[in-house]
C-alpha cells in the first residue's frame, strides 16, 4: 500500500501474518488486529502484509477482509445490487477497465473531500452561518467537478476500449468502416 505522505523511496512498513491469522507488526515488534491495520490505512502509512512462511504478498487480502467487516458493521457502502454487479465484471472483457476506472473516482472523490475538509478548517464560528448559506453553490461546484473528472474517466475508459477493439479486429484483418 502506497502512502501518500511518505516519498517514493519511503521503507513500508512489514506486517507479518501467521498461520494462526495473528498479525504482527515488524516495526513496533507486537501482534496488532485489523482495527490497527485499519489505522494505518486512514493514516495514509505505507505497510506490506506478507504470509510469515512463504513471504506471499497478503495486503489485498487484508484490505479486502477489512473491508467486508466494514461493510457488515452496520451502515454499508455498497448494496447487494452494486455488489452483484461487481462480481459480473470478474472474467468479461470489461474486468481490466472496471478497475482503473473505479480508482480514478475514488481517487477524485478522496481529492474532493480533502479540499472541503480543508475549506472546513479554515471557517471561523463566525463564518459558519455564511458558509451555511453557501452551502448550496458549494455542494454543487463539488459535484460539478466530481461529475466532470467522473465524465474524463468514463471518456479514457471508452476511448482505451474503441482501441484495443480496432487493434483486436484488425489482428483478423477487419478494418473499421469510416
Amino acid at each position: 500500500m502506497q502512502s501518500k505522505k511518505a516519498g517514493p523511496k519511503a521503507a513500508q512498513r512489514v506486517i507479518k501474518k501467521y498461520p494462526n491469522r495473528r498479525l504482527y507488526d515488524t516495526e513496533t515488534s507486537s501482534y496488532i488486529t485489523l482495527a490497527e491495520v485499519k489505522r494505518l490505512v486512514m493514516e495514509h502509512v505505507a505497510f506490506v502484509v506478507r504470509d510469515a512462511k512463504t513471504s506471499d504478498d497478503l495486503t489485498r487480502s487484508i484490505l479486502l477482509q477489512i473491508i467486508l467487516e466494514e461493510e457488515a458493521g452496520g451502515a454499508p457502502m455498497f448494496s447487494e445490487q452494486v455488489l452483484a454487479n461487481i462480481i459480473r465484471f470478474y472474467g468479461q472483457a470489461m474486468q481490466g477497465y472496471m478497475g482503473p476506472y473505479l480508482e480514478k473516482n475514488i481517487q477524485a472523490m478522496s481529492e474532493m473531500q480533502a479540499q472541503l475538509t480543508d475549506k472546513a478548517e479554515e471557517l471561523t464560528p463566525e463564518t459558519w452561518a455564511r458558509f451555511m448559506s453557501m452551502q448550496s453553490p458549494l455542494l454543487q461546484n463539488f459535484w460539478g467537478s466530481y461529475a466532470t473528472q467522473s465524465k474524463t474517466a468514463l471518456q479514457q475508459l471508452q476511448d482505451q476500449m474503441q482501441k484495443n477493439t480496432e487493434q483486436m479486429l484488425g489482428a483478423f484483418g477487419i478494418k473499421r468502416q469510416p
